[in-house]
């Protein structure tokens, strides 16, 4: 975005525009399709700020994405914005999640219900695929150094490779992070 001055939505724009988020991200992906919105296409923020609400929305409770939508509404229309964002990210997919679990649960045992497995199959497939190609773009853009890269790789081998719990890593890293990068700078 360079030196622009990000926009500031009405609220309208904000709830239509996490309806077509949460509309387009079926299947996962949901971050991915954020930032695009967001930064790229909307200009909402640039990727700093969406990166810092990322990471506070992962350290806070509750679902990362629910939360970065509600940081990305108050940040931009205080708390109106944060319940526009919300109701526009949820209110129309979960309707279609429950009208699609029930045909699921009613389709179970019939001869096309294996079709519809399939296909969820194939949206966890494309969702793992945007959450990579989102994780490279960022990290081309911000990953540096050498000792972010390797803090980076130690993280996503750990949990991605080698099976950890997310828990556990933040807690052995996050304090490893954080040393390195003051011995960096000092």
């Amino acid at each position: 975005m360079g030196n622009r001055e990000p926009r500031r939505p009405s609220l309208a724009s904000l709830f239509v525009g996490f309806v077509s988020i949460g509309m387009m991200s079926f299947g996962g992906g949901l971050t991915a399709w954020i930032r695009r919105e967001v930064v790229q296409r909307r200009g909402w923020m640039d990727d700093q700020q969406f990166l810092s609400g990322y990471a506070l929305s992962q350290l806070v409770p509750g679902a990362t994405n629910v939360n970065l939508a509600v940081f990305i509404g108050a940040q931009l229309r205080g708390v109106p914005g944060a319940v526009s964002a919300l109701l526009g990210l949820t209110a129309l997919p979960v309707a279609i999640v429950l009208v699609l679990g029930a045909i699921y649960l009613h389709s179970r045992g019939l001869p096309g219900g294996a079709l519809f497995s399939t296909a969820l199959t194939g949206m966890g497939a494309v969702a793992i695929g945007l959450n990579l190609g989102t994780g490279i773009r960022l990290a081309r853009l911000h990953i540096r150094r050498v000792v972010p890269a390797l803090v980076t790789a130690v993280i996503a081998i750990s949990i991605g490779v080698l099976g950890f719990p997310l828990l556990y890593v933040l807690v052995v890293m996050l304090p490893v992070s954080l040393a390195l990068t003051w011995w960096e700078q000092n």
